[in-house]
């Protein structure tokens, strides 16, 4: 019994095939968040399993189906959620955490919207962007000395900690990668989490 009187429980188990099924051709790629770890371990291994996540639901699709907007009156697509995504992880770690003097990836202040309206171009080759801005993110994170550490957010000028940063992608992924579900299940009925 807890102090308030009441009876504590164990929860009770609940059956696997009660759980949302996972993704079928996972092949060992993402590895499972710890249950328990320190806040780094914790938000880089979730930060990890929503970029597998997003890597999966694009993976085995025909490039010229990546660039398919299959969920109207949306505008997405998987090919331009690759480009967006690219540009987030430019955006927050490299540009606004590191500083780094780099152009903004798929925007322009005359063409905010051109990751998701400008298509042209090979899937494949934005795929391959995407995992080199992914791994730029992720020296930058192995680099920094802790979470505390700060970059300056550039709508205010203000300090902004790595600690901000990587919860806002694991937001940003999170948000994606039930786009990419809806979009996936379209174009060839693949499903899971």
């Amino acid at each position: 019994m807890t102090e308030s009187g009441v009876r504590e429980t164990k929860p009770a188990a609940v059956p696997q095939e009660n759980y949302a099924p996972m993704w079928a051709d996972d092949g060992g790629v993402r590895q499972r968040p710890p249950l328990v770890g320190d806040e780094r371990d914790i938000l880089t291994s979730y930060l990890e399993w929503h970029r597998a996540t997003f890597e999966l639901k694009c993976s085995g699709v025909p490039a010229e189906r990546l660039s398919e907007r299959t969920v109207p009156p949306s505008g997405m697509s998987l090919h331009g959620l690759i480009r967006h995504l690219a540009g987030v992880e430019r955006w927050w770690f490299h540009l606004q955490f590191a500083g780094e003097r780099t152009p903004m990836l798929h925007y322009s202040d005359e063409d905010p919207d051109q990751d998701f309206d400008d298509l042209s171009g090979d899937p494949a080759e934005a795929l391959a962007v995407w995992r080199e801005q992914c791994e730029h993110s992720r020296r930058i994170v192995a680099g920094a000395p802790s979470l505390d550490a700060t970059g300056t957010h550039a709508a205010s000028g203000e300090p902004v900690s790595l600690r901000r940063i990587m919860v806002d992608l694991i937001a940003e992924y999170a948000r994606h990668n039930g786009h990419a579900d809806l979009l996936r299940e379209r174009i060839d009925g693949a499903t899971g989490r």
